[in-house]
């Protein structure tokens, strides 16, 4: 009887042990889960849901090609720099249409000013913008084929664990999405619509 009831102890030390490691576990995922979802990302020329302005639609389309203003506050603790990957899953090409990916944005930086997507106004000099499915680095924006309905463009921020990432303005936006998505924090959308 003696044997069972030091076996009996034991396993109790055991299951206490290991209770207090799940609970610990239990409590570092909704720590991490409720820092990550206080990262938002909000616009004074986006009304999330809501039709995208037509300063912000390509020039094909009849727009100004401006990128939005684009605003955020929430980063997580350990944040060194963001990206912004800007994206249509609606385009007809069986991959979407990558409008905007830049990185490296300092993690001091807590807004871009409308027009931040045009090379030239250079209002983030530290950031790297790399081609748009258009062909150009930088912004472009909405312009989907005539009667295709209205798409869906996803503005995405991304609070990132490292100042920079190891490419330049020659990376791809699926090699840029691969680095993001192997050093991100956090993330917010911001999702529009347009069609014509």
């Amino acid at each position: 009887m003696k044997l069972d009831l030091d076996l009996l102890r034991r396993h109790r030390r055991q299951l206490g042990r290991t209770a207090k490691l799940v609970a610990a576990a239990v409590l570092m995922f909704f720590s991490a889960a409720t820092n990550a979802a206080d990262l938002t990302l909000s616009s004074e020329s986006l009304v999330p849901g809501e039709r995208m302005p037509l300063a912000s639609v390509y020039h094909g389309c009849g727009g100004e090609n401006l990128s939005p203003q684009l605003s955020w506050s929430g980063a997580p603790e350990g944040t060194r720099s963001y990206a912004l990957m800007v994206y249509d899953p609606d385009a007809p090409t069986g991959s979407g249409w990558w409008h905007w990916v830049m990185f490296n944005i300092p993690a001091d930086t807590t807004s871009l000013g409308e027009g931040a997507g045009t090379l030239k106004n250079g209002l983030v000099p530290e950031a790297i913008q790399v081609r748009n499915d258009y062909g150009s680095p930088g912004y472009g924006g909405a312009c989907p084929p005539r009667g295709d309905g209205d798409h869906r463009y996803q503005f995405r921020l991304y609070a990132l664990g490292v100042e920079q990432l190891p490419l330049d303005e020659n990376a791809t936006p699926a090699q840029v999405g691969f680095q993001v998505n192997a050093n991100k924090l956090a993330e917010a959308e911001l999702e529009v619509i347009w069609g014509r």
